[in-house]
């Protein structure tokens, strides 16, 4: 029978061999799916552990004036 080595192996060509065309947008989308976990999980983070004092949220790309006196 097979091992486990082998079976990966296989596992690989036939994905390299069916999938050439999709595998870039495959990817691409594994690849933003992983960032909006790990957003989300850095905000589940900071907001469990700012209870007694919030910080302010910062919005990137967005400018703000100053108020001056």
């Amino acid at each position: 029978m097979f091992g486990i080595g082998e079976l990966t192996i296989l596992l690989l060509v036939i994905v390299a061999v069916l999938a050439v065309k999709r595998l870039p947008d495959l990817m691409r989308s594994a690849g933003k799916a992983a960032r909006i976990l790990k957003s989300e999980k850095r905000a589940l983070k900071d907001e469990d552990g700012d209870r007694t004092q919030p910080s302010p949220r910062v919005i990137r790309g967005e400018t703000t004036g100053r108020d001056t006196p």
